[in-house]
């Protein structure tokens, strides 16, 4: 190891280019550092270090690499940082990669070109046909190098990435660009971080208009604010989102969407849009054929603009799904908009019989009487919508939505009806026409009452029950009472690492975390720690959470355990409502780390393909899904494969036919990540990809109230001044508001200290969905440190063992007994670690805990005194399959089979059985269940 990482002088490295004694794949160039020289960061990965007083050596080096030599032939990427070409050294580059077809990816970070060295770039791009990638990160290229790309690109045929970061290409070298797109089929991502927006108008709109199967990712950073996504069109789910454009560019995108053919989901939310954009829009609607969903909510729309939307929906024939809450429009505009969609006679056919669902509503839209009277006869004359949404109106009166509920007692079409927000939805006489209404129409399956006055009284549980929900769903306390509450973008996003055990989710974790330091690190600190084959044998045991920060945003690392008996806890930690977080998928090359016995392309499959399912599982079941998880596949150990492998190969293609199969149910990002997890180069662009994704899923998910990101900080530094203590009394989290938070204060004895309670309540249950504590109402607590409660107190519970140390039968406890057990299991051999435990939680608290997240449950839980079933504790459930003992003959046997409907999909996951058991926990002693699972 030491070797590896000593710093030799630059003379040895020239010699050993000409004694062709290295095999490399990646070789970075440093220059302007303070000391010369070079180090391997892994076996095929080389630094190369060059201060200012030793330029002369850079040029010797792209001259030695430059003849052919059968030790280069493995090189694939060059990487450059900080360097001030000189059109001599450029041509000593082209020269390099017209003998080495083999090189692949060039990244410049930090360089600075004269015009003269971009021409001379732009002819090497033209006449090389070998490379896919090329980078520009920070070296100013502008409008003069776009042009020259461009050029280039118009001819070249090979290169699939074209990246530009932290520049300004103006709207001269986008345009040029555009033109290129026209000529280049081959090109399949470009993404630009650009300093005006104006940039993504022509660079979109000829991917629009060719029909390019091209990734684009446009950012900008205006006037020196925080960097946002401008437009992000995704070809592999065919979904174009526009985050920030003006209007005159929106017209040019509208124009090229016409004929597109690739896109079907068309996303402007938050985008202002006027007239004139709509009435392009309209002959979007009467040309497309591929559009499936247009969402263009809160985009200022008013009845001009919705009238022109209506006239393009009479001829259109695609669209499926139509988004327009939060405009603008009028009673005016809302009939026009269901025109289309309504018959004025018996004998009139429904203009638009393919628009299935529609949305609308807000507090800016006066539906009026005119409306009102529109959704009346749309209602009882419409044949195909059915999704009808109205959300957050407070034009129409309860006896305005009493009429619409009795209107649909004849509607055979509609299977849902949102009225989510609606002031007007309250009152006993409009409670008995919806269950009525119910009794009479049996096509009705889903009626979303959240945020009305039914629902938040209570007084909606009964219309729930009725259409056979469990309950009443799961949503923010008393929103009344919190309406004046400011919302705001969430800064912290989870990303959850998923594979099985020795996948190397821990190193990578590590080498990640190296990418996230500053960049300006002395060169010892940006050497890769070799791992020995004795730490690699060592695995990472329970669950892990590592953090960094990114400019603002808080970025946390969720390392899942691999080992199978931690997967009954997987279901515990998988994000819900709304929660900005996306996984990574890691699945090792090789079955074990020691050897160098490949997997096949079957067994990796089916380590992905489990995860894909269990994200899927999990993901139906959360209670807001508000996008689809975004998923990344990460390969390691990919510098132990030899490139020329048909395992590789056939790995690459068994993917791409799971990506497939699950289109539509997660969000799969089309890059295959294939990394060396022990180095920091080779993990760059995947660090590169967990910041810029982070950020895009910040933007999409749900707001959240302003005082969580205040409150993050000051509960860090709460912990700060107690010990570090990782968890709270609630009675110690209030103590804590009414000193450091005004907001949720009790001012005086006349306060509404119910209201108060509400907010702080709401608040800590939204930090509890974004993952910076745990936190349930019903326990009086918080825990701050998510991975200290996972790994040291899920993690053992979960491997107790009962039967060593209680007379426990077929999983049944009394409580006494196990809080005798989790005492003395928790105060393990580690110094402290008991000891930290219950100095933060009583054993009861902990029983709390586990019936809550239904690690157990009570036999009868109107008995104090009740026994205690724990599945997970049964002998027979530790990776063997469950069965009761026989006894005598008063024992009763029955048999369940039970599988999910979509099973290629999803599955029961191993979180669900021990679940499910506790459920028949009340059933006598004498009458056990035994249930087989298809997973």
């Amino acid at each position: 190891m030491a070797s590896n990482q000593k710093l030799r002088d630059l003379e040895w490295l020239l010699q050993a280019f000409e004694t062709e004694s290295l095999n490399l794949h990646n070789i970075s160039f440093y220059l302007s550092q303070p000391v010369s020289g070079c180090y391997q960061e892994t076996e095929n990965s080389m630094a190369i270090n060059i201060s200012s007083d030793c330029l002369e050596y850079f040029s010797l080096i792209l001259i030695v690499l430059g003849p052919a030599k059968t030790s280069l032939l493995s090189l694939r990427n060059l990487e450059f940082r900080c360097v001030e070409w000189e059109l001599e050294q450029v041509q000593n580059l082209g020269e390099l990669l017209d003998s080495n077809l083999n090189i692949k990816q060039l990244v410049f970070m930090r360089n600075r070109f004269s015009e003269d060295c971009l021409s001379e770039f732009s002819d090497i791009l033209k006449r090389n046909g070998a490379i896919k990638e090329v980078m520009f990160c920070e070296s100013h290229i502008g409008t003069v190098g776009a042009i020259f790309l461009a050029s280039a690109l118009k001819v070249n045929e090979s290169l699939e990435e074209l990246q530009i970061w932290e520049d300004s290409i103006g709207s001269r070298g986008a345009e040029e660009l555009s033109k290129m797109i026209e000529a280049n089929s081959m090109l399949k991502l470009l993404t630009i971080f650009d300093s005006s927006s104006i940039t993504a108008t022509p660079l979109i709109s000829a991917v629009l208009a060719r029909n390019r199967g091209m990734e684009v990712h446009v950012w900008s950073g205006e006037s020196g604010d925080k960097s946002s996504k401008v437009v992000e069109f995704t070809p592999q789910n065919t979904t174009l989102r526009i985050y920030k454009i003006d209007v005159s560019g929106a017209c040019r995108v509208a124009c090229a969407l016409g004929m597109n053919s690739t896109v079907s989901s068309f996303d402007m939310t938050g985008v202002r849009l006027k007239s004139r954009w709509a009435k392009e829009f309209r002959w979007v609607l009467e040309q497309n054929r591929s559009l499936k969903e247009v969402t263009l909510s809160k985009t200022c729309l008013k009845d001009k603009g919705i009238v022109y939307v209506a006239a393009g929906l009479f001829k259109n024939r695609h669209l499926e799904r139509l988004h327009l809450d939060g405009n603008w429009f009028s009673g005016v505009g809302l009939e026009h908009l269901l025109c289309p969609l309504s018959r004025f006679s018996a004998l009139q056919c429904q203009a638009n019989i393919t628009l299935r669902s529609v949305t609308f509503g807000g507090s800016r839209t006066k539906i009026g009487r005119s409306g009102f009277a529109a959704i009346l006869h749309m209602l009882t004359t419409n044949e195909t919508l059915t999704r009808l949404a109205i959300v957050d109106d407070q034009s129409m009166r309860p006896d305005d939505f009493f009429r619409i509920f009795k209107s649909l007692e004849k509607n055979a079409s509609l299977r849902c009806l949102s009225l989510q927000g609606c002031k007007g939805v309250r009152g006993e006489r409009l409670l008995q026409a919806i269950m009525e209404t119910l009794q009479i129409n049996p096509w009705i399956e889903d009626i979303d009452l959240a945020r009305t006055p039914l629902h938040n009284t209570g007084k909606a549980d009964a219309i729930y029950h009725r259409l056979g929900q469990n309950g009443k769903p799961e949503t923010e306390p008393e929103n009344d009472l919190l309406k004046d509450m400011p919302l705001t973008e969430p800064k912290c996003c989870r990303v959850f690492f998923c594979g099985q055990e020795y996948a190397g989710k821990a190193t990578l974790c590590n080498s990640i975390s190296q990418n996230f330091s500053s960049p300006k690190l002395p060169y010892i600190e940006q050497v890769r720690t070799l791992v020995n084959p004795v730490e690699q044998a060592v695995r990472t045991v329970g669950m892990k959470i590592k953090t960094f920060k990114d400019e603002d945003t808080k970025i946390s690392i969720w390392n899942l355990a691999g080992q199978h008996e931690f997967y009954s806890l997987h279901d515990l930690m998988f994000p819900g409502h709304g929660s900005a977080s996306f996984f990574l998928i890691i699945s090792s090359l090789f079955r074990k780390p020691s050897n160098r016995e490949p997997k096949t392309p079957m067994e990796i499959e089916e380590d992905l393909q489990y995860w894909l399912r269990f994200i899927v599982s999990n993901s139906k079941r959360a209670v807001q899904q508000c996008m689809l998880p975004n998923v990344a596949v990460v390969l390691t150990h990919y510098d132990k494969v030899n490139q020329t492998s048909q395992n590789l190969e056939a790995t690459v293609n068994s993917i791409q036919k799971l990506r497939d199969k699950f289109n539509g149910y997660v969000d799969f990002y089309p890059t295959v990540f294939t990394v060396d997890a022990r180095s920091s180069a080779s993990v760059s662009k995947l660090t590169h990809h967990i910041r810029k994704t982070s950020k895009t899923v910040l933007q999409r998910v749900p707001r959240v109230y302003q005082l969580c990101n205040y409150l993050i900080q000051i509960l860090s530094d709460w912990r700060s001044e107690n010990y570090n203590k990782p968890a709270m009394k609630w009675k110690e989290f209030a103590e804590l508001c009414q000193v450091k938070v005004p907001p949720l204060r009790i001012r005086s004895r006349r306060d509404n200290k119910e209201k108060i309670e509400t907010r702080r309540r709401a608040v800590a249950t939204c930090l509890h969905h974004i993952g910076e504590v745990i936190y349930f109402d019903e326990l009086g607590f918080l825990i701050l440190d998510c991975e200290w409660f996972c790994g040291e107190v899920l993690s053992q519970l979960i491997k107790l063992e009962v039967r060593r140390q209680s007379s426990a039968e077929n999983g049944f406890i009394s409580r006494k007994e196990l809080e005798k057990i989790l005492r003395a299991s928790l105060q393990s051999q580690i110094p402290g670690m008991g000891s930290k435990v219950f100095e933060n939680l009583e054993a009861n608290d902990l029983i709390k805990m586990m019936m809550k997240l239904e690690l157990c449950y009570e036999q009868d839980p109107s008995d104090p005194n009740s026994l205690l079933l724990i599945p997970s504790i049964l002998e027979e459930g530790r990776g063997k399959p469950q069965k009761w003992q026989l006894g005598g003959a008063d024992c009763l046997y029955a048999g369940r089979h039970l599988q999910c409907d979509d099973s290629s999909h999803m599955f029961l996951t191993p979180g669900f059985f021990p679940r499910l058991q506790a459920r028949f926990c009340p059933l006598s002693f004498t009458c056990r269940f035994m249930l087989f699972f298809r997973t």
